[in-house]
């Protein structure tokens, strides 16, 4: 069993499955996971298999791989009787069921990709002989043959080319009757060694690139070392780089001597360990039980071990432990900080590496180095300056933009005022009769205004003012006079005006009374004819049920009226024909077919014991005849140095 499963675990970590399994996970895979890995396997036999069982039903991955295995011809160890069992083990993952069947398909793929190809053409569609009685069904059956042994047929003469190697001999014999054939192998020849040239050229040509693509990177890192350590000793005193030299030589020291011997004697354990655990068998559930067990009783024996030492409590035992835990702690501490001083010198680099991309790409883009120490700081100080002016003016610019639109919000609240104190004294003004004095009233200030220009302007005297006022009061006047018959009919057309809206009011009232009724009642109609559709709807269906209840019936009667005929005819090719006898015939053969079943089992049972007897004896003879082998090889093997071997009247000294 433990070579089955090295087999398949090989066999699943290549290509084209590259699973990196080993024993212990490929062992401890859940039964939805095994079945998964035998339904890739299926795939990479045939590509319809490509499926996630988790998206399908058990029972229908069960049929789909049974299928295919029928097709395959996968024949599962044991007996018929063992398929039920075949298959359940199927649907619920069992390992027992998986592992010979993966094993089976992965000792021949190719072999099964083949079958699995010509399944798809040569796998007959039965068609039922009532079909086949129609013409055009008949021909595309026939057609359907004809074009299956026409595939049998190409498919054999491309086995036969592709098995049908001609000999050097042939090759050779066949190419001396060209004409010119020295010249053509030579010319051949010549070709082939070119195209090797040419290949070995291009490899050397893609190394050259690689060398060089590595030359550049490192001559770059070791530009922007160099420029980093110029700046660094640009400002720096040698008390200062002594120190730091001191401190890297510390922290090398420190990697080199405690941290680093450190990890190596981890990872050696580590490897150990894992090499340890894959040169062990496969562990059972049992086995992982018992190590659990030993597990939880070696923590019991530390948990007590413990308690006595804290109760024997031993003071200079505890200071000792005291120091032993701060010096654990500082070392934790120290390897931490070390790492972490590690991460940041790697991040540095990094970053000077992505800072020195970015510059070449700024200089190849416009040209101009980047601003580096003192003329960085004194830009970054103008455009701070430049910023902080700028704000100013975006805050004034802002502040105005605000006063602006709360003064222009302001002009047109005021415009909208005016407009309508300008409607309401329109609307006033007709209401009173008096339409058009506002305007005449503004055509007086207007003119009062021009008056008042033209005075300060030509200087007119009071006289000729007061000579205007006259004129715009007679106008005035002639105005009042004009519109007083006007305003006396108005004020009758407002008092006929209320009386008829009075009138109208009642009406109204009237009319939404008398709709509310008729509401009312159409409401009620339109139940009551909802519920008289609904129960003729419920009539329809139960005459249509009633209907077709009839039909049945009359069918049953007339299947009975049949039935009874052929019963009591005289005729035997009638009787066979009925229900009755057929149902009689089929009872008879069943239980007919259950004797034979009960008397097979019969002699089964009595030939189990002595069955199993001799294949216990066959058993226990192979296993004598392998100890004999055994011990006579062991015999073989033992004989001494310089012994003499009598066989066939001769003596013979092995040395």
């Amino acid at each position: 069993m433990s070579d089955q499963i090295k087999f398949i675990v090989d066999n699943l970590n290549k290509e084209p499955f590259r699973k990196n399994y080993n024993l212990i996970t490929f062992d401890s895979l859940e039964p939805m996971q095994l079945l998964q890995v035998l339904n890739d396997v299926l795939a990479e036999i045939d590509p319809k298999q490509d499926v996630d069982i988790r998206e399908e039903m058990p029972e229908q991955t069960a049929k789909r791989m049974l299928s295919l295995l029928g097709i395959l011809k996968y024949k599962p160890p044991g007996s018929a009787t063992d398929m039920s069992t075949f298959r359940q083990g199927l649907v619920i993952g069992s390992k027992p069921v998986i592992y010979p069947v993966l094993h089976w398909l992965l000792q021949r793929t190719n072999e099964l990709k083949k079958r699995a190809y010509l399944a798809r053409f040569l796998i007959k569609l039965e068609v039922p002989s009532e079909f086949l009685q129609d013409e055009t069904v008949a021909d595309t059956n026939k057609q359907y043959e004809d074009l299956m042994e026409g595939f049998k047929t190409l498919h054999k003469e491309c086995e036969q080319l592709k098995t049908s190697g001609f000999s050097t001999a042939e090759i050779r014999r066949r190419v001396e009757t060209v004409q010119n054939h020295q010249r053509m192998l030579k010319i051949a020849r010549q070709l082939r060694v070119e195209k090797e040239r040419e290949e070995f050229l291009a490899q050397q040509k893609q190394e050259q690139k690689n060398q060089l693509f590595h030359a550049v990177q490192r001559l770059q890192r070791i530009q922007n070392q160099l420029k980093s350590m110029r700046h660094a000793a640009a400002d720096a005193k040698p008390e200062s780089l002594m120190k730091r030299l001191e401190e890297e030589i510390k922290f090398n020291s420190y990697m080199v001597t405690e941290k680093f011997p450190k990890e190596l004697e981890n990872k050696k354990k580590e490897l150990h360990f894992l090499q340890k655990v894959i040169s062990e068998p496969a562990m059972g559930q049992s086995d992982l039980l018992e190590l659990e067990s030993k597990i939880n009783e070696i923590n019991t024996q530390i948990n007590q071990l413990i308690e006595k030492k804290m109760i024997r409590n031993e003071p200079i035992e505890g200071r000792l432990s005291l120091y032993r835990q701060q010096a654990s702690i500082i070392s934790h501490k120290k390897e931490a900080k070390a790492e972490e001083l590690q991460e940041a010198k790697e991040k540095l680099a990094n970053l000077e590496r992505e800072v020195s991309v970015k510059t070449n790409q700024t200089r190849e883009f416009d040209g101009t180095e980047v601003l580096k120490g003192d003329e960085f700081k004194r830009y970054v100080s103008k455009l701070r300056s430049k910023s902080t002016i700028f704000k100013k003016k975006h805050q004034i610019i802002a502040e105005f933009k605000a006063e602006f639109g709360l003064l222009q919000r302001t002009e047109e609240l005021l415009k909208q005022r005016h407009e309508n104190i300008q409607h309401q004294l329109q609307t006033l003004e007709e209401k009173k009769g008096i339409s058009g004095y506002s305007y005449t009233q503004e055509e007086l200030e207007r003119v009062s205004a021009l008056k008042s220009e033209v005075d300060e302007v030509k200087g007119r005297t009071l006289d000729d003012m007061s000579e205007m006022v006259k004129k715009l009061n007679s106008l005035v006047t002639e105005k009042k006079s004009a519109l007083a018959p006007v305003i006396k009919e108005l004020r009758q057309l407002r008092q006929k005006c209320q009386e008829l809206t009075q009138e109208c009011d009642e009406k109204k009232s009237q009319y939404d009374s008398c709709a509310a009724g008729l509401e009312s009642n159409r409401s009620k109609l339109e139940q009551e004819v909802r519920g008289l559709r609904e129960e003729c709807l419920q009539e329809e269906s139960r005459y249509h049920y009633t209907n077709f209840m009839i039909k049945n019936l009359e069918v049953q009667l007339r299947r009975a009226t049949d039935e009874m005929k052929a019963y009591v005819s005289s005729d035997q090719q009638e009787k066979r024909k009925a229900i009755r006898e057929q149902y009689t015939k089929n009872i008879t053969e069943q239980e007919n077919l259950g004797k034979k079943l009960r008397e097979k089992q019969k002699a089964v049972r009595e030939s189990h014991g002595p069955n199993m007897k001799q294949a216990k004896m066959w058993r226990d003879f192979e296993q004598l005849m392998e100890c004999k082998k055994q011990c006579f090889l062991k015999q073989q093997s033992q004989t001494s140095i310089g012994q003499v071997i009598q066989e066939g009247g001769e003596d013979r000294l092995i040395l």
